[in-house]
């Protein structure tokens, strides 16, 4: 999206403003497609966590995509989305008994990541297959906080447990259709997923009714220029070069899956921001914006990084700012950051806001979150309108007396 769309889209809708890009989003997937093209069964299931306006849902819809859930809502937006619930896969973490049997109630596929409500589950519900999270015990990610599938992690069962799943199953006589791993976000080092895949294969092994194994996902995109990311070309070329061998030694040809969130929307996204203020005090020049981390939480939560623009001064001077908030908290969205000169009432343009942004946005210090905007084939649409009064509102009793 060129800047000038974006100014006036920021004009149009106002800001702070939540604009995605449904051409990157397909580019994503047709490129993700492409690299996999090795394997006859494959089946891409979107992570809708990382983004779940179902207008989004419905571009992957579109695509003939599956999706990834980790709550019965997010089940309930795919089917409202057009879904068929064989496309759907539930993968929740320490949820109940009874989320999981609402899931199964809705005919969608199951993903137990631990003993307990694997062996509850298999007692209760022993005709209904289901698929196992494995914790592979491999460290990846970015950041401690997006790291999922190490030692101490609470995903997943340990693959050192793998005697006592199998135990299981042998007691309930469930049957377990596919086998599951996730090790975390911002992978870039292709050969140390390959290693945590063979993990994967080697646990399949003990399983003889399989249909897929799924290796969930967590490939890095790049947040600034000549930044690392996921070769999901060479990943695609070697992996499915040994799930080809797997599959030949398997008897039998399995679906290879994937839950890409980030890896198809990260890039899509961008967050229009107004300038409220230039402040300069004995060591920062200060560029407070009409949002902060009500809006954008990953800068503070856990040291994301957006490339910050001044589509409003694109061939101005660069200075140094460090673009903050106006949330009563520290929410400092970029520090020290080089830009094209900031005049209050400037557009700024933060990169990277498709995914885990809106959908960790809050109303925190009781600000309204933004509007979202899609633009598909050159036409803008409006898929979620600016929060008002009335939705702060919205469930809280106004009749009560004291």
């Amino acid at each position: 999206m060129d800047r000038k769309l974006l100014l006036s889209l920021a004009k149009k809708y106002d800001t702070p403003l939540y604009v995605y890009d449904a051409d990157k989003i397909i580019s994503q997937y047709e490129r993700m497609t492409k690299a996999f093209s090795g394997v006859k069964n494959l089946k891409i299931n979107y992570a809708v966590k990382a983004l779940s306006n179902i207008n989004v849902l419905k571009v992957f819809k579109q695509l003939d995509s599956g999706i990834d859930t980790v709550s019965v809502q997010e089940v309930q937006l795919g089917l409202k989305a057009g879904f068929a619930p064989e496309d759907i896969i539930f993968t929740p973490n320490g949820v109940s008994l009874e989320e999981i049997e609402q899931a199964k109630d809705l005919g969608v596929h199951i993903n137990i990541d631990n003993i307990s409500i694997l062996e509850q589950f298999g007692q209760k519900y022993p005709e209904t297959p289901v698929c196992i999270r494995i914790n592979p015990h491999v460290m990846a990610g970015g950041n401690s906080k997006i790291s999922v599938g190490h030692i101490d992690s609470k995903f997943g069962i340990s693959v050192h447990q793998l005697p006592l799943i199998l135990r299981v199953v042998e007691n309930t006589g469930m049957r377990i259709n596919g086998i599951h791993m996730h090790t975390g976000s911002d992978i870039y080092d292709v050969d140390a997923f390959l290693r945590a895949t063979e993990i994967l294969f080697t646990a399949a092994e003990s399983f003889q009714d399989l249909e897929s194994i799924d290796f969930g996902s967590g490939f890095k995109v790049p947040y600034k220029e000549n930044d690392i990311s996921t070769d999901i070309e060479e990943l695609g070329k070697k992996l499915s070069k040994r799930f080809n061998e797997f599959c030949k030694s398997y008897g039998r040809e399995l679906t290879i899956m994937f839950e890409p969130g980030k890896f198809l929307v990260s890039e899509a996204g961008k967050l229009l921001v107004h300038v409220n203020v230039v402040k300069q005090t004995t060591s920062t020049v200060f560029a407070g914006v009409d949002s902060g981390l009500n809006h954008l939480i990953r800068p503070m939560f856990y040291d994301s990084y957006h490339q910050i623009e001044n589509i409003s001064n694109p061939k101005g001077k660069e200075r140094f700012y460090t673009v903050v908030g106006y949330i009563c908290e520290t929410d400092t969205l970029g520090a020290n950051r080089r830009i094209t000169e900031i005049t209050e009432g400037d557009i700024l343009s933060f990169s990277n806001a498709g995914a885990y942004c809106f959908s960790m946005a809050s109303n925190y210090n009781s600000r309204y979150r933004p509007a979202e905007v899609l633009v598909k084939d050159g036409k803008d649409y409006l898929i979620r309108e600016r929060e008002t009064i009335q939705d702060l509102l919205k469930g809280q009793n106004l009749d009560l007396n004291f």
